[in-house]
């Protein structure tokens, strides 16, 4: 860890040296989809729940009726390394086809287990999170490690979202409507299998597309996905999203695509201090007063006192920070949460109802 602090135990996986920003999630389920999770890129990951791998890796056939994978959320592992409590290696699901510790030696990605995960997320709740190494292999020079400490390359001061976004246009059930343009941003496949599980013609671009390629699309809607990293490294983007703000065209931003839209309409996004991971943060609707529980992956929010022609809509109820934003004329929010799930809960799946109406009303 960058404070020093050191944790020894079984390696699994691919040996190798990597570094990244050390994260926790306290979800008890959904280690496939946090996995594989493009918001993960550039992070090593602490799972606090104690046994990770119990129903293996589920079979990559298994799909919706577009070919869109259900247990995954983008064509491979994100994290840079994994850091969990026990492994288990005698799965058992029927959807089974692996073990956690051969996907990981295959996708050239080192794990440890043996750690105490628990107390290693008190560590990052209290000093808030940190830069660390993860290393596997035979022989390892500690010393060596611990010296590279200083060194550690922030990876939020990286464009990690290029290497996470399609680099050319794909395009889904072109007999649907109505035609929605995702900006990828590095999107879950849980926002595509939403979108087209309710009749959308989804055209899926690169992040740096220009407003002008947007348009040409003729969308009826544009949604800016989840990625990783600080939004203000999204620059392409948020220059994109100013300029489809001038228009009327229905927008929905989710996580990044939130802080995105903020940026874009001249407010501000800062660092938590540990971020948000799991699929069990209580996020109250201003408007109704209902809480939900939700799934969340994000360690930057908006700032709620700088926002411009946009309204808290949603807060979280564990430590106040915003939820969900509301244009104050148009028909444009944006939500931090993942109204997709994957993992569950799938309680504000709505939102993506409410985002297509107003589609369809702009269609028409």
């Amino acid at each position: 860890m960058e404070d020093g602090t050191t944790y020894r135990g079984p390696g699994f996986g691919a040996d190798g040296v990597v570094e990244g920003e050390v994260v926790f999630n306290t979800g008890m389920v959904g280690y496939p989809e946090s996995l594989t999770d493009p918001s993960y890129y550039g992070q090593i990951l602490v799972q606090t729940w104690p046994l990770v791998g119990n129903y293996g890796v589920p079979s990559r056939r298994i799909a919706d009726g577009f070919g869109v994978p259900l247990h995954y959320e983008s064509n491979g592992i994100q994290v840079r390394g994994f850091a969990i409590s026990e492994l288990q290696k005698a799965p058992s699901h029927w959807s089974s086809e692996g073990l956690l510790e051969d996907w990981f030696a295959e996708s050239g990605i080192p794990g440890i287990e043996g750690v105490d995960t628990r107390e290693l997320t008190k560590k990052l709740r209290i000093q808030g999170t940190m830069l660390g190494i993860l290393a596997k292999g035979k022989a390892l020079d500690l010393e060596g490690l611990r010296k590279r400490l200083g060194s550690i390359r922030d990876p939020n001061r990286e464009d990690l979202v290029r290497p996470v976004s399609v680099p050319q246009p794909v395009e889904y059930n072109p007999q649907g409507a109505p035609k929605v343009v995702l900006i990828d941003c590095g999107v879950k496949f849980g926002i595509v299998r939403n979108l087209l599980a309710r009749g959308a013609h989804v055209v899926q671009v690169p992040y740096d597309a220009s407003a002008d390629e947007i348009s040409s699309q003729s969308p009826a809607g544009v949604v800016i996905s989840n990625g990783p990293g600080d939004p203000k490294m999204c620059r392409a983007t948020i220059e994109t999203t100013r300029t489809l703000l001038d228009t009327d065209i229905p927008m929905l931003g989710i996580c990044l695509g939130t802080q995105i839209l903020a940026l874009a309409a001249g407010g501000d996004t800062y660092k938590l201090k540990f971020g948000h991971r799991a699929q069990n943060h209580p996020c109250v609707d201003l408007k109704t007063n209902r809480v939900y529980l939700t799934t969340q992956n994000h360690g930057f929010t908006v700032d709620g006192t700088r926002m411009k022609d946009f309204v808290t809509s949603f807060m979280n109820l564990n430590d106040r920070t915003v939820e969900g934003i509301s244009h104050t004329r148009k028909s444009v929010v944006g939500v931090q949460f993942h109204p997709e799930a994957s993992p569950g809960p799938y309680e504000t799946g709505y939102l993506f109802d409410s985002f297509l109406e107003k589609a369809r009303e702009y269609q028409g």
